[in-house]
C-alpha cells in the first residue's frame, strides 16, 4: 500500500555516535523510511568535544545535534521550556509534519510531544524499555512518561510485554462507551525490533584454532572433548543479571570441563567477574573482552555456540535476536518480553535463579554437543521472522492513522493533563500554559516567516543512480 510521502522528525537523547539498540532502532527505520520516499532527520543532543550542529549520516539522514549537556546515561536534564527555540526554528524551516519521539528516559523526546501540537505537528512515541513501580526513581520517571503520553496521538511498543508496561506506567486508558470499566487507549500499537540478518550469518568454518566455534582439547591427559563456548555480550551491569552470571560461571565450568566462556562488555560488574575468575583460577576458560564494537559482534558470536542471556529485564532483547540470527543456541532467563522473540525449538529458558540457569545451561550444552542444533537453519528462519523493511512499513501505517486523526485543542489538552492526579495534574497544566505562552513569545520575538527555510530536500532516487 502506497502512502503520501511525509516529513519526520526522529527526536530522542540516544543516538549516534553512542551504540544501543535504542540507537540502532531510530538509524535503521528512519534509513528505510527515507528508502520508502519519506523526508526524516533526527534532533538529538550534542557530544564532546566537537559533535554540535548539523551531520549528514548515510542514506541522507540529516542529524542535528543540539548543544544540551548531558547528566547520566546521554541523557538530558528535563526542563520543557530550552528546548522549544531549537525545536521550532528546526520543525518550521525542516517542514516537518510528524515527530517520532524515542525512549521514556529521553528527555528530548518527552519535551518535543510536549512542544510538537504548538506548531501543529502530529506526535508519536515508541517505548524501548521495561521499568518498574516501586522505587523512588521509577515513581518519578513513570510519573514524567505518563505527563508527556497524555497528549500524545500514537504509542508504539517493542513487545506485548512492554506495551502492558508502557500502559500502566503511561496510564494509557480510558473508560469504556458505559463508562464502567477502563480499556487500553486504541492508539497503541506493538512493532518488534529487528536486524540487518546479512550482518550475522553463521561461521561456514572455523577459522583457526583460537577462534574456531569446537576444537578438541585434552583433559586430564586421556579424554578428547568437543570444545563448548558460551558468549555473552551485555553491559555489566546489576539488572542484566551480572551477578547470576557470577554465581553460575564456575558451577559449570567445575561441571563441564569442556565448556569455556566469552564475555563481552563493560559497567559496574566487571570487578565481580574478574574477581571470581581469579578466585576459582579461570583466566584459561573466562575470557574477558571488554567492550566490544557493534561492527565486532558477529566475529565475537561466531566464536560460540551457546549464547547466554541473564537479564532480569527486558522489553524485546536485540542481543538474542543477533545470536540467534549467527547460528547460536540461545539461552535466556524468563523475563518481560523474551519469550516472544524466538521459537522454543531455538531458546530454553530459566528462571532468574542460579540452579534453574545451570538446569537450562546444561540442557543447551546437550544439545550443541549432540548437534541438535543447525546454525545455518536458525539464520534462515530469523532471517525470515524479522527485518527493517516489515518495521517500516508498520510504521507507516501508524503514521498515516496518526496523521488521519483528529487533532486535540488545548482545551482538551488541558483537561487530559488534570487528569494526573490532584498534585501533579495542576503543575503539569501549568507548565503546559506557560510552554504556550512561551512559544507565542517567540512567535513574536522571531517571526516564522523571517526563518531561513529549506528549500531543497535530499532525493534518494539520484543517490541510487550515484551508486
Amino acid at each position: 500500500m502506497k502512502h503520501e510521502p511525509l516529513a519526520i522528525a526522529m527526536i530522542s537523547d540516544f543516538f549516534h555516535p553512542n551504540v544501543g539498540g535504542v540507537e540502532n532502532h531510530i538509524f535503521m527505520l528512519s534509513a528505510n523510511l527515507i528508502r520508502r520516499g519519506h523526508k526524516v532527520i533526527v534532533i538529538t543532543h550534542s557530544h564532546p568535544p566537537d559533535r554540535v550542529g548539523v551531520r549528514w549520516l548515510l542514506p541522507g539522514l540529516k542529524v542535528y545535534y543540539i548543544p544540551f549537556p548531558t547528566i547520566a546515561s546521554s541523557a538530558t536534564l528535563p526542563n520543557y521550556f530550552t528546548f522549544l527555540p531549537y525545536f521550532r526554528v528546526i520543525i518550521a524551516r525542516e517542514h516537518i509534519h510528524l515527530i517520532h519521539a524515542h525512549a521514556s528516559l529521553s528527555s528530548l523526546g518527552q519535551e518535543a510531544i510536549l512542544h510538537a501540537p504548538h506548531l501543529g505537528v502530529r506526535t508519536v512515541f515508541t517505548d524501548h524499555s521495561l521499568f518498574g513501580f516501586e522505587d523512588a526513581a521509577s515513581i518519578l520517571t513513570n510519573k514524567l512518561l505518563a505527563a508527556a503520553l497524555k497528549n500524545v496521538d500514537a504509542v508504539i511498543c517493542v513487545s506485548h510485554t512492554g506495551r502492558e508496561n508502557t500502559v500502566l506506567r503511561g496510564q494509557l486508558f480510558e473508560k469504556s462507551e458505559d463508562s464502567s470499566v477502563l480499556v487500553v487507549r486504541p492508539n497503541v500499537y506493538v512493532i518488534p525490533n529487528a536486524l540487518v540478518a546479512e550482518q550475522f550469518t553463521p561461521a561456514t568454518e572455523p577459522v583457526s584454532s583460537e577462534t574456531s566455534r569446537y576444537f578438541h582439547v585434552v583433559v586430564k591427559g586421556t579424554t578428547n572433548f568437543s570444545s563448548v563456548y558460551i558468549v555473552v555480550l551485555s553491559r555489566l551491569a546489576y539488572r542484566k543479571g551480572i551477578d547470576l552470571l557470577v554465581a553460575t560461571a564456575p558451577r559449570i565450568c567445575s561441571a563441564f570441563p569442556n565448556v569455556n566462556f566469552i564475555v563481552g562488555g563493560d559497567g559496574p560488574k566487571l570487578n565481580d567477574l574478574l574477581q571470581v575468575r581469579e578466585r576459582h583460577l579461570l583466566q584459561d576458560r573466562i575470557e574477558l573482552l571488554g567492550p566490544v564494537r557493534h561492527r565486532d559482534v558477529r566475529d565475537v558470536l561466531v566464536r560460540g555456540s551457546i549464547f547466554l542471556n541473564t537479564s532480569l529485564t527486558e522489553s524485546f532483547g536485540i542481543a538474542i535476536l543477533e545470536a540467534a540470527c549467527a547460528g547460536l543456541y540461545v539461552v535466556s532467563t524468563r523475563v518481560g518480553g523474551v519469550p516472544e522473540i524466538l521459537p522454543h525449538d531455538l531458546i530454553s529458558f530459566a528462571k532468574p535463579e542460579e540452579d534453574d540457569l545451570i538446569r537450562a545451561l546444561s540442557e543447551a550444552v546437550a544439545i550443541v554437543s549432540n548437534g541438535q542444533h543447525d546454525p545455518m537453519e536458525a539464520h534462515q528462519r530469523v532471517k525470515n521472522f524479522y527485518n527493517w523493511g516489515e518495521v517500516a512499513e508498520r510504521t507507516e501505517i501508524v503514521y498515516d492513522a496518526v496523521v488521519k486523526s483528529e487533532q486535540k485543542d488545548l482545551w482538551t489538552r488541558m483537561q487530559r493533563t488534570m487528569e494526573l492526579g490532584p498534585f501533579a495534574g495542576p503543575i503539569y497544566t501549568i507548565i503546559l500554559v506557560v510552554d504556550c505562552l512561551f512559544f507565542l513569545f517567540l512567535e513574536w520575538l522571531m517571526p516564522r516567516h523571517d526563518l531561513d527555510f529549506v528549500q531543497m530536500h535530499w532525493e534518494h532516487d539520484n543517490f541510487r543512480q550515484v551508486q
